[in-house]
């Protein structure tokens, strides 16, 4: 503090040949307090008691708000010598100044001044610093010495955004991926044997080859395994459907098998003869009249012929329905297909990966092209969103991406990723980050509290800033937040 009084004083001391005859005024402390009505309140004490004027001077101090090629000088406060006292008010209309100043004389001004006004606060001004003019005239009455002094380099203090804390993820030591599908390959009556060329069976098997192929003609994947699990409709009798269900996925493994010539066990497979739970889902997102009684038959007990004669029997027109608008969706074969992605370390080929293959990003991946890119810029959030869409279940991936939300002042979003960033240290810390950012400062000292509490150096920092009001700044806080 006491280098700011220093620094006024300096500003303030006298250069001419007043110097020996006017000594410092001292600045001893102000405050500038914005007002929810628009005004602005100036308050300065100023200590005159070293000032000396002589009788022929006048010593004038007027605070301006600058802005750009913009200026307000507010009301001044003046120092009469008796002389010169005297001869303003024989001569009112050339004092240098008004009514509404202060005006006193050299006898009064031997202690500390408060100096108090207010102004209304125009939308130019934000953004503002403060100077003190000091004007001195002389016996002349033109002015002999002008100095400036800057009380606030910007008022309000620009909004305080706390530092957003990203995570680098965990290294992925092996990068296991999957794709999954399913493919309706169509079968006639009773038959186990695949025809590729039967009713729609080229583009339901190129489903297949086509999720193969994105796969094993990159260079930078493994394939690990194949899984195929074929599932028949409950329309047959429930032995039937097992032989079908069963003879159908080994058929459709020897048709993958003689396309890629994988070894006779690569392809792994499982059945199920009827799939209920397709047909429950079907049910449950319908509108069939019967539905709450067609979905109880469906969870019961019932052997799985009983319960499909029972709904065929007792809801007749809505099993119509059923067997033609869910049925052949019953019957599909799901496949999954395991494969491991190389690590990248280059930023050039995670951005390539980028733009082809996400989901083949570790998220430390993501984090380290991240470093390439400016913070805050589109590229660096869409990074992030790409990672948190790529990883939805990911504490991590979600405090990143609610920090770039949080720059984009896309608060919404920001508190949804924060719903999955879990109770890390560093997402306590970020949920009292984005209340800051809502102007809700009160609200968020709580979570920097908790933060602090649990080793989050920002915190500290994040509480000292919040207790300070923006709208106000005074001679102490002025040295803070420089």
């Amino acid at each position: 503090m006491r280098a700011i009084f220093l620094t006024v004083v300096a500003a303030l001391s006298v250069v001419t040949g007043y110097a020996q005859a006017t000594k410092a005024v001292e600045i001893k402390d102000f405050t500038f307090e914005l007002q929810d009505n628009g005004n602005l309140n100036v308050d300065i004490d100023i200590d005159f008691t070293n000032l000396d004027v002589k009788t022929t001077q006048v010593v004038v101090l007027t605070p301006i708000i600058v802005n750009g090629d913009k200026s307000q000088e507010l009301k001044s406060i003046a120092v009469y010598g008796r002389n010169r006292r005297i001869y303003y008010l024989r001569n009112s209309d050339i004092k240098p100044t008004t009514n509404e100043d202060i005006e006193l004389s050299r006898n009064d001004a031997h202690d500390v001044i408060t100096y108090s006004t207010s102004t209304y606060f125009a939308e130019w001004m934000d953004g503002c610093r403060v100077e003190l003019l000091r004007t001195d005239y002389g016996c002349c009455g033109v002015p002999s010495t002008i100095d400036r002094a800057e009380l606030v380099e910007r008022f309000p203090v620009e909004a305080y955004h706390p530092e957003l804390i990203y995570l680098r993820p965990e290294h992925e030591v092996v990068k296991s991926r999957q794709i999954h599908g399913s493919a309706f390959v169509d079968f006639p009556v009773s038959k186990t044997v695949i025809y590729p060329d039967y009713r729609n069976n080229i583009v339901e098997l190129a489903k297949i080859t086509g999720t193969i192929d994105s796969v094993k003609n990159d260079q930078d994947i493994t394939i690990k395994s194949i899984f195929i699990k074929g599932y028949a409709s409950p329309e047959s009798p429930y032995s039937n459907n097992t032989r079908l269900a069963k003879g159908r996925t080994e058929a459709l493994k020897e048709y993958v098998e003689n396309m890629y010539h994988f070894d006779k066990d690569f392809i792994k497979t499982d059945f199920e003869p009827e799939d209920w739970a397709g047909l429950e889902r079907y049910v449950e997102a319908s509108s069939l009249p019967h539905k709450r009684e067609i979905l109880a038959a469906i969870r019961s007990n019932r052997e799985p012929d009983n319960k499909e004669w029972f709904i065929k029997s007792t809801w007749k027109e809505d099993y119509r329905f059923l067997l033609t608008h869910c049925y052949p969706a019953l019957r599909h074969s799901d496949y999954t297909i395991e494969y491991e992605v190389r690590s990248y370390s280059n930023p050039v080929d995670i951005e390539r990966i980028l733009h082809t293959a996400p989901q083949n990003l570790s998220l430390e991946e993501f984090f380290i092209l991240a470093q390439t890119y400016e913070p805050g810029s589109d590229k660096f959030n869409e990074l992030f969103e790409t990672a948190v869409r790529m990883y939805p279940n990911d504490p991590v991936a979600n405090l990143n991406a609610a920090n770039s939300a949080i720059l984009k002042g896309d608060y919404r979003s920001a508190l949804r990723y924060l719903d999955k960033a879990g109770d890390m240290a560093e997402a306590v810390y970020t949920r009292g980050a984005l209340e800051v950012y809502m102007d809700n400062s009160d609200a968020a000292k709580p979570y920097f509290e908790e933060a602090k509490r649990r080793g989050v150096a920002q915190a500290d920092v994040a509480l000292a800033e919040i207790a300070v009001n923006r709208n106000i700044i005074t001679m102490s806080n002025k040295q803070q937040t420089k």
